[in-house]
């Protein structure tokens, strides 16, 4: 790792000795889009750029490759690739990734904050752009089928302590109840099954969530069209509440207009697809195309199917980049809180019901931390980011409440 990168008004230093972290200074609505699955010939809008790279089409937020300055793009390896954004949060960003995930890095905590990031690779420029460097990531979604994908901010503020008043005051118009609420949703996409298409919410969809609705909104990201996805929800629960146990558990870093990357396979089990049959019309929610001993999964989703072979892994990506809490429980009516939360218990611990209404113990659920433009060194707990979890918590579970 660089022994030190200046990050515009800080730096980040590997400290001497067991490799901790030396910082200084220290901080005390509207309609979906459809996006139609089915196999359609290589065109235009999906040509190849940069080597064989491709812009990353499942892209729910952030800076989009043809639209912005920069952008995200997909590798023929599958990894992503994220533009290195202008000086001073281009460099912290890849000086973050760096410092976690340093060959030498034995500090427990960073150590333990790899579980939730994408697998970071190193750096990539394209031989014709040398001094175009991109980050070179784990596509986290790469594993589903049909993945349901959903990008989320969160803390108090979407600004840094050093950012301009009128950067603050930017960011506050764009959701005055960021600091009420914790957290925004900055995109998402929904299978839904009986069509065989995705709906899509942008970021205005998410700016438009007051706190009356936000529940309901964010409810929109589980439902397939047939039935909410407990499962899901259950497990996207457990895996925020290990994110959460991160936070209360370090005193490092503070993060600042990051996000959470929700992914759950979209696609029902083959167990439950006949009984969906009924609802949702014959062979909607049959993958075709696909022949014995294969997984038909979207390559980049650009509206592409690729068979992948069952026994397919990253494996190969890894080898070819190896490097030489107490959540408030609220219910406005207060008569169904003691059997709600009891049932929604149980949903937690993944009892009863199926893939495909609820309630499965081993549902394919991702949740990562990504964006840390904004990363900076602190002696205390992040307040505002542990504030963002413990309410999207909070929300989450009252969602499963109310279906339980």
């Amino acid at each position: 790792m660089e022994s030190s990168l200046g990050l515009g008004r800080l730096e980040l230093t590997p400290s001497s000795g067991a490799g901790g972290v030396s910082l200084t200074p220290r901080l005390s609505g509207g309609h979906p889009a459809k996006d139609k699955c089915g196999q359609l010939p290589l065109g235009p809008q999906v040509q190849a750029h940069l080597n064989g790279c491709v812009p990353l089409s499942h892209q729910v937020a952030g800076h989009k490759y043809g639209v912005d300055t920069v952008g995200i793009l997909q590798h023929p390896d599958g990894t992503v690739l994220k533009q290195l954004q202008p000086p001073p949060r281009g460099p912290r960003e890849k000086q973050f990734y760096s410092m976690v995930y340093a060959e030498d890095c034995c500090d427990p905590c960073l150590l333990q904050l790899q579980n939730h990031l994408p697998k970071y690779y190193g750096t990539w420029s394209s031989p014709d752009s040398p001094n175009d460097l991109y980050l070179k990531l784990e596509d986290v979604t790469r594993r589903f089928v049909k993945p349901c994908i959903m990008d989320v901010k969160l803390g108090q503020r979407s600004y840094d302590p050093f950012a301009s008043q009128e950067k603050r005051e930017q960011q506050i118009r764009k959701y005055p109840l960021m600091e009420e609420i914790g957290f925004l949703v900055l995109g998402m996409r929904v299978y839904k099954m009986c069509s065989d298409t995705f709906d899509s919410y942008d970021q205005h969809y998410g700016r438009g969530l007051a706190k009356d609705t936000i529940k309901d909104g964010l409810a929109k990201f589980f439902h397939n069209g047939v039935s909410l996805r407990k499962d899901a929800v259950s497990a996207s629960i457990r895996r925020v509440q290990c994110i959460l146990r991160w936070f209360e558990s370090q005193q490092q870093l503070a993060f600042y207009a990051s996000s959470l990357l929700f992914v759950y396979e979209g696609l029902p089990s083959s167990s439950s697809s006949s009984s969906l049959s009924g609802r949702c019309g014959e062979g909607k929610v049959r993958q075709e195309g696909a022949r014995p001993g294969e997984e038909v999964a979207e390559y980049n989703n650009n509206n592409i199917q690729v068979p992948v072979p069952w026994d397919y892994s990253l494996s190969t990506i890894y080898t070819n980049h190896r490097k030489g809490g107490h959540h408030l429980w609220k219910d406005e009516d207060g008569e169904r809180e003691g059997r709600g939360r009891r049932e929604a218990e149980e949903e937690l611990k993944g009892r009863g019901g199926n893939a495909t209404e609820g309630g499965g113990g081993d549902t394919e659920v991702e949740v990562r931390m990504i964006d840390f433009a904004h990363v900076f060194p602190s002696e205390s707990h992040d307040h505002g980011y542990i504030y963002g979890l413990k309410n999207l918590l909070t929300v989450l579970e009252q969602i499963l409440c109310d279906a339980a």
